[in-house]
């Protein structure tokens, strides 16, 4: 038995749904199948389908799998991506840009996609254009994730706003945040990690009709249990989540491995 054959374990916590695949693997691609349906809906109704892209280690599965499945409407559809760093070059290897041109756009034939410079000089009127230009796009779909102190995009605990008055700011990493790209293996030390990044913030993403969120891995356990249990604040931005009208959590067993008595079968 293949891993699409087996069953995935759906659930339902307050507004947001939950799905518990066998893999990070199986996850990544019901995550794929999901955002491919989407974008096959989409394409009935649009001419023009804005969609934002994460990166990280969560979205490689999940855009390996998109990317591979034919007669999807790319040529309807205009790519975002959520944040960048400030002060690296696009060909950098932890380059967010770099990491969308290697895994999407080189691979699909898209209609466009606006990239965030995160090399120009003046990071905050870069975030104020971004920002226009998304919210004049109007984005149907977002591919997200959940880090490891439950940021969602850039917006760690002690920035996250749930009312942040502008789509897209330049913020300040938190030591969590910076410790979770080295572990990663995006850069060789925390120290080369920057300070610095241009992000979307928590009311433009939570303005998107529907979210679809990876989050494989056993590093995310405790997170995950975090954002399904406690209290909806920015002490674990990821809990506003719970609030969306269409959200759906892809796990895999190692990242669902503290929801035992947490979560209900549909």
């Amino acid at each position: 038995m293949t891993e699409k054959m087996v069953q995935a374990k759906c659930y339902q916590f307050e507004r947001l749904k939950v799905e518990v695949h066998p893999t990070g693997q199986a996850a990544g691609a019901a995550a794929a199948r999901a955002a491919a349906q989407a974008f096959i809906e989409l394409a009935k109704t649009h001419n023009s389908i804005a969609v934002i892209f994460a990166t990280g280690a969560s979205q490689i599965a999940t855009l390996n799998e998109l990317t591979s499945m034919a007669d999807l409407p790319w040529s309807k559809i205009r790519g975002f991506h959520m944040d960048e760093y400030v002060g690296i070059a696009a060909d950098h290897p932890a380059s967010f840009r770099r990491y969308l041109r290697e895994r999407l756009t080189e691979k699909v034939n898209m209609k466009s996609f606006l990239e965030i410079n995160g090399s120009a000089e003046d990071s905050e009127r870069t975030g104020r254009e971004y920002a226009d230009k998304i919210r004049t796009a109007d984005p149907q779909l977002c591919l997200l994730g959940i880090g490891e102190n439950g940021h969602l995009a850039f917006n760690d605990p002690p920035i996250a706003d749930f009312t942040d008055p502008v789509d897209a700011k330049t913020v300040q990493l938190d030591a969590t945040c910076r410790q979770q790209q080295t572990a990663e293996g995006w850069f060789a030390s925390v120290e080369q990690v920057p300070e610095y990044a241009i992000t979307l913030t928590i009311p433009a993403l939570m303005r998107v009709p529907k979210l679809i969120v990876s989050v494989p891995g056993r590093r995310k356990a405790g997170i995950v249990r975090r954002a399904l249990t406690e209290p909806i604040s920015t002490a674990c931005p990821a809990t506003i989540l719970r609030t969306h009208p269409d959200a759906t959590v892809y796990l895999d067993l190692e990242s669902a491995g503290e929801l035992d008595g947490v979560l209900v079968s549909q």
